[in-house]
């Protein structure tokens, strides 16, 4: 599980989070959402240690991520996957070798067992033919795929994803969000999605804090988010969804 208790962040005077609470629970997959410079990107990079709050914990399995010894952040951090917005993949190396890298970097495993792992990791996100290509020689989606590939290569218990569907489309976004709820629940791990999608939203959000100017204004799911009164959430809403009406 993990745990934001009183999360607050300030750049140069401005108050970019205030006072944010919530907890994520393993097999579920957790939404923050809100709108461009709500505080849900830099919300994120507090939770994986880019940023430090200027007050409150983030606790996972109730270690203090940001107030612990340097060890056990080290040991926090290798449970972490992070699906990056862009995908962020080396464009020097094979998809194999992208996947592979974190168990390169982090882990004393011998070549064989890394490719093993890494040949897996590829096979579970469908693209196990895929290993010795390009960045630059495969699609948007598949690039996302790869990202995830490597995001879960470490048997994370907790997987972070940014943004997972910018660029892709519709048809594509939900195979995005359908693998990411299946590995969810099937390696039980604790994911929290950034996003402002409300396909996703209404796709998997099992938990969903929407922010606003820096603040946690509601908190629900995918079943009662129609039904909310919250001003500013409605209004989040209805421009999502005559955004996608104008696209489609």
């Amino acid at each position: 599980m993990i745990e934001i208790k009183n999360i607050s962040k300030s750049f140069n005077g401005r108050d970019v989070l205030m006072g944010i609470n919530g907890s994520f629970k393993p097999g579920e997959t957790s939404l923050i959402i809100g709108g461009s410079g709500t505080g849900k990107s830099v919300l994120l990079k507090c939770m994986i240690g880019i940023v430090k709050p200027e007050k409150g914990e983030v606790l996972y399995d109730g270690r203090d991520f940001h107030n612990s010894d340097e060890e056990t952040r080290k040991a926090i951090r290798r449970e972490m996957g992070v699906l990056f917005q862009g995908g962020a993949l080396f464009d020097s190396k094979t998809v194999l070798n992208n996947v592979k890298f974190p168990l390169d970097m982090l882990t004393d495993m011998s070549e064989t067992d890394k490719i093993e792992r890494a040949e897996l990791c590829l096979k579970r996100v469908g693209l196990d033919n895929a290993g010795q290509r390009m960045p630059s020689e495969i699609s948007g989606g598949m690039k996302k795929r790869v990202g995830i590939a490597r995001a879960i290569v470490m048997n994370p218990k907790y997987l972070f994803c940014d943004e997972p569907n910018s660029g892709l489309d519709p048809l594509t976004s939900v195979k995005i969000d359908e693998l990411i709820k299946e590995i969810t629940d099937e390696f039980n791990i604790t994911t929290v999605v950034i996003t402002h999608d409300m396909n996703s939203v209404i796709g998997m959000g099992q938990k969903i804090m929407f922010l606003y100017q820096g603040k946690k204004l509601w908190e629900g799911d995918n079943s009662n988010i129609r039904t909310s009164d919250t001003e500013e959430l409605n209004e989040f809403i209805f421009a999502n969804k005559l955004l996608q009406e104008m696209r489609g």
